[in-house]
């Protein structure tokens, strides 16, 4: 079987995508950039932006949400720096690509969703690729999954005001979470650890997310 053109330009543009925007900008940890490297970015996107999928910035993928940045995906995930054994929460599936990469890394990863239309499309594109370690639920993610925790990782993937105790609630023993943190349009991605039982807050930089709504998020 032949590639259609499209499909090795997209190869191409993906293999670009590490060397440029990932690599040259600080991502070193193998396994990330292995899993970016095969996790086609392109299926997560609607079909009219494919061809832009490997661009250096976000994509819009309906109800006002948006992919992230290829780099902010790998940065995230390099921070949080999943184990093979471990178990993730996401919060915000969107087009579900980082929950793909997360499983790429991880034994199992939770995501939930409050958008029915966005929570139906990713459940689709990670069944068509194959991925089975992915959970999905609809609903306000900002509580949590308290039926599944603890999680030794939590991954949210829209701004928050701060971080709600439930969230380091549902954090077990050494666990992490990674939020981009702020009410302004420019937010800090953070890292808080759970290290011998005593928090600890790292930051790492500036980062652009949709702000999340619910309970513990921003008002409707």
């Amino acid at each position: 079987m032949y590639a259609t053109p499209m499909a090795v330009d997209l190869k191409t543009a993906r293999e670009r995508m590490v060397v440029e925007q990932l690599v040259h900008r600080g991502i070193n940890d193998p396994r990330v950039l292995h899993a970016m490297r095969t996790i086609a970015r392109d299926r997560f996107v609607p079909p009219e932006c494919a061809e832009h999928a490997y661009d250096d910035g976000p994509l819009p993928i309906g109800e006002n949400q948006t992919i992230s940045q290829p780099y902010m995906v790998a940065l995230m995930t390099q921070v949080a720096a999943p184990a093979p054994h471990e178990r993730v929460l996401e919060i915000g599936t969107g087009s579900g690509y980082q929950a793909a990469v997360l499983a790429a890394l991880a034994a199992q990863v939770y995501s939930i969703e409050r958008f029915a239309l966005l929570h139906e499309r990713a459940r689709r594109t990670l069944n068509e690729l194959g991925i089975h370690n992915v959970t999905l639920r609809l609903g306000d993610g900002s509580s949590g999954w308290p039926e599944e925790a603890p999680f030794d990782i939590i991954v949210v993937t829209a701004a928050m005001p701060g971080i709600p105790r439930p969230l380091l609630e549902q954090l077990g023993p050494n666990g992490r979470l990674v939020a981009p943190i702020g009410e302004d349009e420019l937010q800090t991605l953070v890292r808080i650890a759970r290290v011998e039982g005593h928090w600890r807050e790292e930051y790492f930089g500036e980062c652009r997310f949709v702000k999340m709504c619910g309970r513990h998020g921003f008002s409707e």
